[in-house]
């Protein structure tokens, strides 16, 4: 999953960068309010944390016009701001969630994964297809209940078709999805974490649908 951190503090902001990425996450970082819409506007993020008080546009202005154009991806506020009113305006913005300064990091982790899970349609942290699992507040994943160690990137690569399960994801979307805006992106690449996670979770579980991409399936269920 690929996330946007849009925040002005330099310190916080490289604190969310840091434990985001050890979370499993692809993030990109933006300073201020006008670089923050940009890439929202331009990407295609799974999530958003946004700070409401940030130079050259605040973070309502920036909610607003993302909702405007048609951006329907979940934005989790972040405010040091207590008043009522300013956190009812970030939700009639469009806010899925907020969260106000100082908080616990194991916090934000935890509202960030409900999030992503009501977008992409599941109730549990943990997401199961046969007797493959991943854990998503752990980043870990099990096939019959033993651990498979995985890499950073095959970890994204099958939490993202773990979210979007049965449907064909083309190998361009895993591209814009597991690697940063910093990342030297390479879709060969992808061919390289799928074939690596075939030999670890069992070369029927993941189709390819050629021309289109890849779906996983859980090959005891017949189509």
């Amino acid at each position: 999953m690929r996330l946007l951190v849009v925040e002005d503090d330099p310190d916080l902001g490289r604190q969310l960068k840091t434990s985001l990425t050890e979370a499993g996450y692809a993030v990109d970082l933006a300073v201020d309010g006008e670089d923050g819409h940009f890439l929202g506007d331009t990407e295609p993020y799974d999530a958003v944390i946004l700070d409401l008080g940030l130079p050259k546009m605040d973070g309502v202005r920036v909610l607003e016009r993302w909702r405007s154009d048609g951006k329907v991806m979940p934005v989790l506020i972040l405010t040091a701001r207590d008043r009522w009113s300013e956190k009812v305006a970030g939700f009639d913005a469009g806010a899925d969630d907020y969260l106000t300064k100082p908080f616990i990091t194991e916090e934000l982790l935890a509202r960030l994964r409900a999030l992503l899970r009501r977008s992409a349609g599941h109730a549990s942290s943990a997401l199961e297809l046969g007797d493959l699992r991943v854990d998503t507040s752990s980043a870990r994943a099990t096939v019959g209940g033993q651990p498979i160690k995985l890499t950073a990137h095959e970890y994204r690569v099958l939490s993202y078709m773990m979210h979007y399960q049965g449907r064909v994801v083309p190998r361009t979307e895993l591209v814009e999805h597991i690697y940063d805006q910093d990342f030297d992106r390479d879709s060969n690449t992808i061919e390289v974490f799928v074939g690596r996670l075939r030999k670890k979770i069992g070369a029927d579980r993941i189709l390819t649908e050629r021309g289109l991409g890849y779906r996983l399936v859980d090959p005891t269920v017949k189509e």
